[in-house]
């Protein structure tokens, strides 16, 4: 994402598992050196049972490795990620 690109810490990913029926996000996993900074927000999506679309219409602050979340969420609920 673009945070990373600017910092030059491009290594890793996040992938989402959600129902493909309900959208209801499952779980995520995150590799990279800011892993931990990102989990929270997911794991509170996971406990009050938001979905993919939950998460991906909520405004993450440009740039920021944070997007990473909501490019993912994007792309599973709708099919589309922008700044892959």
């Amino acid at each position: 994402n673009s945070r990373a690109k600017t910092n030059d810490d491009t290594d890793g990913f996040v992938k989402v598992l959600a129902d493909k029926e309900t959208d209801k996000l499952l779980g995520c996993h995150f590799i990279g050196s800011v892993a931990g900074e990102l989990i929270n927000e997911a794991v509170l999506a996971m406990e009050y049972g938001a979905s993919c679309e939950d998460i991906a219409r909520v405004c993450h602050a440009h740039p920021t490795v944070s997007e990473a979340l909501r490019e993912a969420n994007l792309a599973a609920y709708a099919g589309k990620a922008i700044n892959c």
